[in-house]
């Protein structure tokens, strides 16, 4: 595991820790950063102590204690900071903050576009730059936005504990959603050299677990962690031997995790059961990855049923990424000119965003507009942050050019 695999990892537990002592979330998030700081400067060239969780937290507990030693009511904090053990500190056996942290991060007071991305950083461990992408804003827009949102945080004055049951259904959508995304960007990087990064992917899940026994009869709660896995049952087939990226209708199926599958139908299957309503967006999201990964061969997947749950899915969440997924199945259920001309519909909201110009080249290319498609593959490939998709953009380019020239 590299120094930056292993801080990410502890993060959360740092500052569940500090929090919990202090009972200054947004201090303590300032202290934990720079003890993270500190141990990506000096434990690649002095290597990793022996106990690397106790060493953050120290060294983020003398900074709590500097900046109490700096505040009017010194006295008083400081006495508190002395009573407390120099002893190698550390959670409680088999305690995890970790959701407590995240119920905390999505205080009511925060509205979910600031709730989410400061999840994402105190809990998921992503930078300010990777949150930014998710979000498609600016990186300087979305670091003044976890700023205040710490701010609104700090002022609240709430107590580390999870909140009581009927305050946690109001906080839930916003934590349902922070797993969501931290899920995705480690099953496809934001950026780097590789396609995905299974410690994040596998941190998500194993929160989504979590998450679904502290309330296990929400139907939502079971349908993101169905979709969680039903997407991760699909890694051993995503990358080849070097690493390159494998889209899905050339994976070999056969290497999919059949056990992740199960579990996945298991899940989704019984969310849908037993909503009372109709299914939220992640069962819908669920429903769709169980009938990818229910067919045999690509030529056996229902492309109709996953045309119209995108169609639901659509109408309920007006979000434009599912509109350009929902363009790709109505290409594959119906035409390649049907899937253009709904993606037609989000080119402003999606024209600088390199799966939008990915998915053209594909329809175009299932179209027989080659060289189209040849220039929208470089297109993407000139917007893509990730290297393993850049790669096989540019490496789609040149095969679709090739087959376009005469002879």
């Amino acid at each position: 595991m590299t120094t930056e695999d292993l801080l990410r990892e502890l993060t959360p537990q740092v500052l569940g820790v500090i929090t919990r002592r202090y009972g200054d979330f947004a201090s303590a998030e300032d202290a934990v950063q720079e003890a993270l700081l500190a141990a990506a400067t000096s434990w690649p060239a002095g290597g990793t102590p022996g106990n690397p969780l106790g060493w953050l937290i120290r060294v983020a507990a003398r900074r709590m204690t500097d900046q109490y030693r700096s505040d009017d009511a010194r006295r008083r904090r400081e006495l508190l900071a002395a009573s407390w053990s120099v002893a190698d500190p550390g959670p409680a056996p088999g305690q995890d903050d970790t959701l407590i942290l995240m119920f905390l991060c999505c205080h009511p007071a925060l509205p979910p576009g600031s709730a989410i991305p400061l999840t994402l950083r105190a809990v998921g461990g992503l930078t300010t730059r990777e949150i930014a992408a998710a979000f498609l804003l600016p990186e300087p827009a979305m670091g003044q936005r976890i700023s205040r949102a710490k701010a609104t945080l700090k002022a609240s004055a709430e107590p580390f504990r999870l909140p009581p049951p009927d305050q946690r259904a109001g906080r839930l959508r916003s934590v349902l959603h922070v797993l969501y995304l931290m899920f995705n960007e480690g099953y496809t990087t934001s950026g780097g050299p590789d396609l995905a990064r299974a410690d994040l992917s596998g941190e998500a899940i194993r929160l989504a677990r979590m998450l679904r026994a502290s309330l296990p009869g929400d139907p939502e709660v079971a349908g993101l962690l169905a979709l969680m896995l039903l997407t991760e049952a699909r890694r051993p087939a995503r990358t080849g031997p070097g690493g390159e990226l494998i889209p899905l209708a050339e994976q070999q199926r056969g290497r999919w995790d059949r056990a992740l599958i199960t579990e996945g139908l298991t899940l989704v299957t019984g969310a849908l059961r037993r909503g009372p309503g109709p299914a939220g967006e992640y069962q819908l999201q669920a429903a769709i990855a169980a009938l990818h990964d229910q067919a045999a061969r690509p030529e056996d997947t229902d492309w109709a049923e996953i045309l119209a749950l995108y169609g639901i899915l659509e109408r309920m969440t007006g979000n434009p990424m599912v509109t350009l997924n929902r363009a790709a199945a109505a290409a594959m259920a119906e035409s390649p000119a049907a899937g253009l001309a709904i993606l037609d519909t989000v080119a402003g909201q999606l024209g600088e965003h390199h799966r939008y110009h990915s998915v053209r080249a594909h329809l175009l290319e299932h179209a027989g507009d080659r060289a189209g498609a040849s220039a929208g593959f470089r297109a993407a490939a000139a917007r893509a942050t990730n290297l393993r998709e850049q790669q096989y953009l540019i490496t789609k380019a040149a095969q679709v050019a090739a087959d376009s020239r005469p002879g």
